[in-house]
Parts: structure tokens; sequence; C-alpha cells
């Protein structure tokens, strides 16, 4: 008896995972460590400015009003949030049920996920600088840190939205087989398709969300640590 072919497990984070299980795409272990690639994608302009952030001297904090007080720092960073999850939710792709005549179309749900892309890094670009401006007031660690993740943010945030950018191509060839599927299957499942695509391009969007916060969790971290906050 033929035995039914299994994916191998994707490695990487939840994001990496959904989007493979959901696009079809092969996504095999990383045949180098994180810091050779890392080295293939800074240049010698961002090399020398990293070793500078990790080594030399900090330039002076910028004295200006913080963009919110130290202790909402944490509830400001989570009303970002949840205003962006209630955009997915309420306004993304897959969140209404499209007119019957564009239930065909990919493009209204493409414009709608790069317009939440838009806004997704808009809103966590922002936050992101301000928390670096509130550690460099701080300890000369949490200084340091924020000078290094500067340098790491102009390093890597073009192939990070390179990358993101691709995404909603890549749902558009999902949407493309699911309804192609549905218009081979008999008439009682032909209606499954489009909800079902209506959850996974959900389900995407806000895990690329949780991507996109990453850096700001890690800061927001180690803000509430430097300033003994819990």
């Amino acid at each position: 008896m033929a035995k039914a072919h299994q994916r191998t497990p994707v490695p990487g984070p939840a994001f990496i995972r959904l989007l493979a299980r959901v696009t079809g795409v092969d996504v095999s272990a990383p045949g180098q460590p994180v810091s050779a690639r890392l080295g293939q994608w800074i240049d010698w302009n961002r090399a020398v400015a990293l070793s500078a952030a990790l080594d030399g001297r900090l330039p002076a904090p910028v004295d200006d009003t913080p963009f919110f007080d130290e202790t909402d720092t944490g509830a400001a960073c989570a009303h970002a949030r949840r205003t962006l999850e209630e955009a997915i939710a309420e306004r993304g792709p897959g969140a209404r049920a499209p007119a019957a005549d564009v239930a065909s179309d990919y493009a209204p749900y493409r414009q709608q996920y790069l317009n939440l892309q838009r806004s997704m890094q808009a809103s966590t670009g922002q936050l992101r600088g301000r928390l670096r401006d509130m550690l460099a007031r701080h300890s000369p660690a949490a200084a340091r840190l924020a000078e290094v993740d500067a340098v790491m943010e102009q390093a890597l945030s073009p192939r990070e939205q390179a990358l993101l950018g691709g995404v909603p191509a890549l749902l558009g060839e999902h949407f493309e087989r699911l309804r192609a599927a549905a218009e081979s299957s008999p008439d009682s499942v032909r209606g499954d398709w489009l909800p079902r695509f209506h959850h996974d391009i959900q389900s995407v969007l806000r895990a690329e969300l949780g991507v996109r916060f990453h850096p700001i969790d890690g800061l927001l971290a180690a803000l509430r640590t430097d300033s003994g906050t819990p």
C-alpha cells in the first residue's frame, strides 16, 4: 500500500510556517547559521556603522518631548497593536463577504492587504523610533542597544520590506488555486473555498503583524528591564 507523502515540518517562526502551509511553498531548513546570512545582508558601510554602535562613542540623546510618558509606554504600544488588529478584523481583506461580481477577483484583496501593510509599517516604525529615543535617555547600556537597533533597522529594513512585499502575490496564487479547485468540484462544495480563503488571508495578516511587532516587544522589554518596571 502506497504511503501518503508527508511534508517535512517547516522550520522558523509562526508566520513562516503559516505562510508555507497556506501557499504550499516548500520551505527547507537554512543551510547557513544566522550570523553567516547576516554577513551577506549587511554591506561594509553598515558593518562599519554597526561596529561603531557596538564599540564607539554614542551620540548625545535628542532632548525633545517624549512621544508618551514612560509609565504609559506599554499601554501605548498595546493600543497601537490593538488598533491595527481591529483594522485587520474590520476593514482588512476577508473581513466582509465581497459582492458577487467581485468574489472571483483577487485585486480588491491585494489592495486591502497592501493598505494594511503600509499602516503596519508606519505605526511600528514610529513606535520603534520613539522607544529608541527613550532608551537613549536611560543607562549607557540601554543607549547602546538603541543605537544598535537603529543600525540594524537601516540595514535589514529594505530586505524585510521586499520579502513582506511578496506576500500578497503568494496569497493571490493561493486564491487562484482554491478557486480552480472549487470550479472542478461538485456543486455541494463549491461555495466553501471563499470562506476558507478569507480565514487564511486574515490569519496571515495577523501573523505578519506579530512579526512587525517583534522589535517593538524587544525594545519595550529592554526599557522595562532598565527601568526596573515589571
